[in-house]
C-alpha cells in the first residue's frame, strides 16, 4: 500500500494545484485549507459546496494523523508542557505559555539537536531527525485542542536548531501566517538560532515572515566556544555581521537577543558592557534568561543579584533589556530544559561523570 501524503503538508498553492490536475476549480482549495488551517477541522470528507472528485482524491490520497499525547504537565504558573509522540514512535516536547491576554507555544522543530550547545538538555542526546512541515503544524493543532483556540504566538525555540531543518521550517512559517489559513501576524512568529549564519541570508533572501531571533549568551569568542560549538564555525565577527546586514535590509525591524546566564562564565560586568557594544548598533531587544539547571550539568544559575545587576547594565545603557523569568521550571518545561527519550540516558551518564569529578 503507497503511504499517504499528510493533509497538514500541502500548503494553498499545493491545494490549488490538485484541483487543477483534477479539472476542478481551484478557488475549492481555499474552501478546504480555510477548513482545516483557519478553523481547525480535520474532517473535510462531508465539507459541502466541494466537488466529490476533489473529496474523493483527497481520501485516497491524504491523512490526517496528529500526535498522541504521551504525557501533558502543568506548572504552577499554569505553563503547559506536551510529549508528543509522532508516527515513527519518536518524540518531541511542546509547551503552552500563558503571558498577559495572549498565549505563547514553544515548537520543537526536530527530534534532538546536533548543535551541541553545553547549557541544553536537548542537545546532550544528539540529533535524531528533523520534523517535517506537517509535524511542526500538528503541534500547532495539538496546542488548539487543549486550548480549544490558537495561540497567539509561536516561538520556534523547542527542541533543535530551526534553520538545520530550513526547508520545511519556511514552508511552516509561511503556511502559519497565509492570511486564508491560521493567520498568525509574522511579528509573533519568531524563529531562533544558535547562529547559522548561511541560513540567515537565506531567511533575507526569501523574505520570510517572521521575526529572528539569535541565541548568543556570549561576548568573546574564546567563551562562546566553550559554551556553543557553533561559534568554531561561524565565529562572533561574522554572526554579528549577518545581523547587521538582517536590521539593514529588514528596515528597522528588530532582532531579539537570548542571553542566557551562566554563574562564573559570561555574567560579569565586563560581559555586560562588552554585550551593549555588540548589541546596541543593531537595534535589539535583549532577553536575560538565568540558567535553568538540569541533573548532570556543570553549569549553575546565577544569584538574582547578579541577574538583576547584568539586566540593570542594559538598560542604564540604553537598551531594551527584559529578565525572562523562566516559566514552567517545576516540570522541566524552560529553555534548555526540553529532551527527548534518548536524552533520559544522557543525563543519567552526565550525572555518573559529574559525580565522578
Amino acid at each position: 500500500m503507497i503511504a499517504k501524503q499528510s493533509l497538514l503538508d500541502f500548503d494553498r498553492q499545493q491545494l490549488a494545484d490538485v484541483c487543477q490536475s483534477i479539472d476542478v476549480p481551484t478557488s475549492h482549495a481555499n474552501t478546504i485549507y480555510g477548513k482545516v488551517f483557519r478553523y481547525g477541522q480535520l474532517d473535510v470528507e462531508n465539507t459541502v459546496n466541494v466537488p466529490k472528485k476533489l473529496l474523493a482524491w483527497l481520501d485516497e490520497n491524504t491523512e490526517i494523523h496528529l500526535p498522541e499525547i504521551i504525557s501533558q504537565q502543568q506548572s504552577e504558573d499554569n505553563t503547559q508542557k506536551l510529549l508528543l509522540r509522532m508516527d515513527d514512535k519518536r518524540d518531541v516536547e511542546s509547551v503552552i505559555i500563558p503571558g498577559a491576554g495572549r498565549i505563547t507555544q514553544c515548537i520543537s522543530s526536530q527530534v534532538g539537536c546536533a548543535i551541541g550547545c553545553e547549557f541544553c538538555l536537548t542537545a546532550t542526546g544528539g540529533l535524531t531527525r528533523n520534523l517535517t512541515t506537517a509535524e511542526m503544524m500538528s503541534e500547532v493543532f495539538i496546542a488548539h485542542r487543549v486550548l480549544g483556540e490558537y495561540p497567539r504566538n509561536l516561538v520556534l525555540m523547542g527542541m533543535g536548531e530551526p534553520l538545520h531543518n530550513y526547508e520545511h521550517v519556511a514552508k511552516f512559517v509561511r503556511m502559519v501566517t497565509d492570511e486564508r489559513g491560521m493567520a498568525f501576524s509574522p511579528r509573533r512568529v519568531t524563529i531562533s538560532t544558535a547562529g547559522l549564519v548561511p541560513a540567515i541570508y537565506r531567511m533575507l533572501e526569501d523574505d520570510l515572515p517572521c521575526s529572528l531571533a539569535i541565541s548568543l549568551n556570549a561576548t568573546t569568542n574564546e567563551v562562546r566556544n566553550q559554551i556553543m560549538p557553533i561559534n568554531l564555525k561561524y565565529p562572533l565577527e561574522s554572526l554579528l555581521k549577518a545581523m547587521q546586514d538582517y536590521v539593514a535590509v529588514r528596515n528597522r525591524k528588530r532582532i531579539l537577543v537570548e542571553y542566557v546566564l551562566l554563574a562564573g562564565i559570561n555574567d560579569s560586568e565586563e560581559d555586560a558592557k562588552r554585550l551593549v557594544d555588540l548589541v546596541k548598533p543593531l537595534n535589539s531587544t535583549v532577553n536575560v534568561l538565568p540558567f535553568n539547571p538540569f541533573p548532570g550539568s556543570k553549569y549553575q544559575r546565577p544569584s538574582d543579584e547578579v541577574v538583576d545587576m547584568f539586566s540593570k547594565h542594559l538598560n542604564d545603557a540604553g537598551l531594551v533589556a527584559v529578565i525572562r523569568r523562566s516559566k514552567g521550571r517545576e516540570i522541566s518545561a524552560a529553555c534548555g530544559q526540553l529532551k527527548t527519550e534518548v536524552n533520559e540516558r544522557a543525563v543519567q551518564l552526565l550525572a555518573k561523570r559529574s559525580a565522578k569529578a
